[in-house]
C-alpha cells in the first residue's frame, strides 16, 4: 500500500513539474467562473496591483531578478535606433525569451521616456473589449511603477470600460504553487495575467522613473484600440505590444510560420498579420495602425524561438523583438526620399554571385550559402530591404522582396533570391533544367517614405515616374510596383490603377478615400547578358 501511495504521490509531483515548466514557455487557459460585467471605469482606487508570476516567469528575489536582467541586457547587440516609438517583445518565462525581449529593451536604456503603454494579451480572462486595472501602483520584486493619470482618460474610450463582459480562468499553476501568489480578492481580468507583469522588470532596469498604462486587450478590434491611443501619444512615450509569436511547433515548422508573421508586421501588411498565429495578435495589430498613420518604420531586432534557447525542438514558441522608429524624414509624411547609398562594384558583384549560388543551390540541394556576417563590409551587413528579379528569355520567371529593412542586406539577398526561385505564387517553380536560361537582377531600396496628398490628381503631379517606387495602401490592402515597372506602365494613373487591381482592389480605387502612397528608390543592377 505504502509503494501504491508513493508512486502516486510521484506521478502527481511530476505533472506539477511539467505544468509549471510550460506556464513558463506560455500558459493555457482552465475552466473559470461564470461571466460578470466589469464595472465602469473610475479614478485610481490606491490599490497595488500585486505580483502574479514571481518566482514562476522570472525570479521572485529582487537581486537575482536585478541580475538576471542586467545579464540579458548586456548580452543584446541590437542595432543602433534613434526614436523609438513602439516594441513588440514577448511574454514568455525569461530562460524561454528573455533574450529576444532584451533586444527592444536595450533600445530604452538612457532616452527620455516618461509612460508606457503596454497592450497586454489576455490569457485568463474572456474579456469583451479592453480593461485598464483600476490601481494606483504596479508592483514587481524590483519596486512600484505608478499609474498615469492619463490611464484614467484612456479607459474612458469606448473599447474600454463598463460595457464589456468576464469570465477569468485561473491559470494551472495557481492550484500547484498556491504558495507563490499573494492574496487577491475578487479576480479581475489583470489578476493572473503574465503577459504584461514579464515585461515590468525590463522596463524598470532600462527606465528607472516612469509611469504605466496597463492595458488588458481582450476581443476588441485594433484599429479602435489605436483609435483611443493615438491622442495619448506624445515624444516621451512608448508604446509596447507584449507577444509571443507561433505556438507548439516543430522547431522547422515554427521557423516558417514566424518568418511570415514577422515579414507581415515589417511590412505593415495588416491583411496578412491578421493571419498570423500570435497570442498577441491584436496588440500588434494596434502597433501596426498606429505605425502607418505615424509614419514609424518597424526593424527586427531578434527573433528565434524556444528551442533555440532552450535546445528542446520538439513544439517549441516562436519570440520576436521588433521596434518601430520616427524619423525626421518619415513623421512630417511628406517628402519623397533621396537617391539610395550606392554600392561599390565589388559589392555588386558579390550580391549577384550570392543570388545565383542561392538560386543554384535552393533548387538542386534545397538548402542555401552561408553568410559570414564577419567578412562583410558595413554596407553590406546594413539591414535594408531588396527584390530580386529572375527572368528568362526576357520575361518575367520571379520576383520577391522585402520592402523594409528586416535583416542584413547580403542575408537579405539569399532570402529574396530562393523565394523568388521556389516561392512567387505566379509561377512554379524553377527547375534545375531552366538555371543556365536565368537571368537575376537585384533592386536595393531606400526605406519607403509617405507621400502626402490632397487630391488623387495631387498624387498624379507627385510622384516621379521612372524614379518612385510605389506602395499603395487601400484599407486593409496593400501592393507596390518598383521603379522599373514604370517602363511597362509610363502613364501615372494607368500605373496606379494597375497598381490598385494588384492589390485586389478596382482600378479606380487608388481615387478614393482611405488611401495610403509611400514612394521608395532603389539602386538596380543585374548580371551581364549571357
Amino acid at each position: 500500500m505504502d509503494r501504491i501511495r508513493i508512486r502516486w504521490l510521484a506521478v502527481i509531483l511530476v505533472a506539477a513539474l511539467v505544468v509549471v515548466a510550460w506556464a513558463g514557455m506560455e500558459c493555457r487557459r482552465a475552466p473559470g467562473p461564470a461571466a460578470r460585467r466589469l464595472p465602469q471605469a473610475t479614478q485610481p482606487t490606491g490599490l497595488i496591483r500585486q505580483a502574479a508570476v514571481a518566482g514562476l516567469f522570472y525570479p521572485k528575489d529582487p537581486r537575482t531578478l536585478s541580475a538576471t536582467v542586467d545579464a540579458l541586457l548586456a548580452e543584446a547587440r541590437p542595432p543602433a535606433k534613434e526614436n523609438v516609438r513602439a516594441l513588440i517583445c514577448p511574454h514568455a518565462g525569461y530562460e524561454y525569451s528573455g533574450p529576444t525581449a532584451a533586444f527592444g529593451y536595450k533600445l530604452l536604456a538612457g532616452r527620455d521616456v516618461r509612460t508606457v503603454i503596454l497592450l497586454a494579451p489576455t490569457h485568463y480572462a474572456e474579456l469583451i473589449g479592453a480593461y485598464i486595472p483600476q490601481v494606483s501602483g504596479y508592483a514587481t520584486p524590483l519596486g512600484t511603477v505608478r499609474i498615469s493619470p492619463k490611464a484614467a482618460a484612456l479607459a474612458q474610450a469606448k473599447c474600454f470600460a463598463g460595457a464589456g463582459r468576464w469570465r477569468v480562468h485561473r491559470p494551472d499553476w495557481w492550484r500547484l504553487s498556491p504558495q507563490t501568489i499573494p492574496a487577491f480578492g475578487e479576480d479581475t481580468p489583470d489578476t493572473w495575467e503574465h503577459s504584461g507583469e514579464v515585461q515590468v522588470p525590463f522596463l524598470q532596469k532600462v527606465l528607472g522613473d516612469f509611469e504605466l498604462i496597463p492595458v488588458i486587450v481582450g476581443q476588441v478590434d485594433a484599429k479602435d484600440l489605436a483609435d483611443a491611443i493615438e491622442p495619448q501619444l506624445d515624444e516621451t512615450t512608448v508604446v509596447v505590444a507584449s507577444s509571443d509569436l507561433s505556438h507548439y511547433h516543430t522547431y522547422d515548422q515554427a521557423q516558417a510560420k514566424d518568418h511570415a508573421c514577422v515579414e507581415a508586421i515589417c511590412n505593415l501588411d495588416i491583411a496578412q498579420a491578421t493571419l498570423q498565429e500570435a497570442c498577441g495578435r491584436t496588440p500588434i495589430l494596434t502597433v501596426m495602425h498606429l505605425a502607418g498613420r505615424r509614419g514609424w518604420q518597424p526593424t527586427l531586432l531578434d527573433c528565434r524561438s524556444s528551442g533555440d534557447t532552450t535546445g528542446d525542438k520538439g513544439q517549441v514558441v516562436g519570440y520576436a523583438s521588433i521596434a518601430f522608429c520616427a524619423t525626421e524624414r518619415t513623421a512630417p509624411m511628406n517628402a519623397p526620399t533621396t537617391a539610395p547609398e550606392n554600392l561599390s562594384d565589388s559589392e555588386r558583384k558579390f550580391l549577384l554571385d550570392l543570388a545565383r549560388r542561392t538560386v543554384r543551390q535552393a533548387v538542386t540541394a534545397g538548402d542555401l550559402p552561408k553568410v559570414d556576417r564577419s567578412g562583410l563590409s558595413n554596407r553590406l551587413a546594413k539591414p535594408t530591404g531588396c527584390f530580386v528579379t529572375l527572368t528568362q528569355g526576357g520575361r518575367l520567371r520571379g520576383c520577391i522582396g522585402h520592402i523594409l529593412p528586416q535583416r542584413p542586406l547580403a542575408e537579405a539577398v539569399v532570402d529574396t533570391a530562393r523565394s523568388a526561385a521556389l516561392d512567387d505564387p505566379r509561377f512554379p517553380p524553377v527547375t534545375p533544367a531552366e538555371l543556365g536560361e536565368l537571368h537575376i537582377e537585384i533592386s536595393v531600396l531606400t526605406v519607403p517614405q509617405g507621400l502626402a496628398f490632397s487630391s488623387p490628381q495631387d498624387l498624379t503631379r507627385k510622384l516621379r515616374p521612372g524614379r518612385d517606387g510605389v506602395i499603395l495602401k487601400i484599407g486593409p490592402r496593400m501592393a507596390t510596383y518598383l521603379p522599373q515597372v514604370w517602363e511597362q506602365l509610363p502613364g501615372t494613373e494607368e500605373f496606379l490603377s494597375n497598381l490598385a487591381q494588384k492589390a485586389g482592389c478596382p482600378a479606380n480605387a487608388w481615387k478614393g478615400s482611405g488611401v495610403e502612397v509611400q514612394v521608395y528608390q532603389v539602386e538596380a543592377f543585374e548580371e551581364e547578358r549571357r
